[in-house]
């Protein structure tokens, strides 16, 4: 009898003991599940951060170069349409229609980029007018330009004014010296060059107030010369003439 209760009681234990055994080892498991994924999430978590502070210089650094390359396309294309701007010109494709005529190499960018400069770009040249009217057909000829006179072509242009007017700059520009031209019948003519980077022209039947230095578009350069003494019945102007011999039109 003693042996058979002795016998139940180390079987007792032994349930007690295994099943003490397995609770530990379960615990243990938990726990090194727990540490695993508390360690992967750190891990995780620091990459995530490492990989955030990679990205976000590099992509600063590129907004700040995008930013600074617009700024200078932009100051460099404002830079390059200065030539065109301050003869009151427009920077465009030389596609679209011009009203008045294009200037090559006055804009930035491609080829086909030119000054388009408006009609009427240049300012009144005789004060006491409203506008640059041309001289209409009067008992010794024509203004316009290509007028037939004798023996050849008006190559200038006859802008009306009044006798002793005052005659101003059409644009801004410094006074090159003197100039005089004789017709056919042995007419002497007299005036003064005005030029800049873009034009340049001569201006006849003027007396200058001076002959070299800077003027201001708007500046009154002298005034007209009287032609009702040599040619009875002329309408009053001066003659307008360009350089290179074009036809100042567009511009007036």
């Amino acid at each position: 009898m003693l042996l058979k209760v002795g016998f139940i009681a180390a079987l007792m234990a032994c349930c007690v003991l295994l099943s003490c055994a397995v609770e530990q080892k379960k615990r243990g498991s938990e726990e090194l599940q727990s540490h695993k994924k508390n360690t992967d999430s750190d891990i995780k978590v620091k990459r995530n951060y490492i990989t955030a502070n990679d990205r976000r210089p590099e992509a600063a650094t590129l907004r700040k170069k995008v930013i600074k390359a617009a700024k200078t396309r932009v100051a460099t294309g404002l830079r390059g349409d200065i030539s065109c701007t301050r003869l009151a010109g427009i920077c465009q494709p030389n596609r679209y229609i011009c009203q008045g005529r294009y200037l090559k190499d006055k804009c930035s960018g491609a080829r086909t980029r030119q000054c388009c400069m408006p009609v009427g770009a240049w300012s009144v040249l005789c004060a006491s007018h409203h506008n640059n009217r041309v001289r209409a057909c009067d008992t010794h000829g024509c203004g316009a330009f290509n007028s037939e006179r004798v023996n050849s072509l008006h190559k200038a242009v006859d802008l009306v004014c009044d006798d002793y007017g005052i005659i101003n700059a059409p644009f801004t520009g410094s006074l090159a010296g003197p100039v005089s031209r004789k017709d056919p019948s042995g007419n002497q003519y007299d005036g003064v060059k005005l030029l800049n980077d873009v034009h340049c022209v001569k201006i006849f039947n003027i007396r200058p107030h001076r002959y070299s230095g800077p003027v201001a578009r708007g500046e009154a350069l002298g005034y007209l010369l009287p032609l009702q003494e040599r040619f009875s019945g002329i309408t009053s102007h001066l003659e307008l003439q360009m350089c290179d011999g074009a036809d100042p039109s567009p511009f007036i």
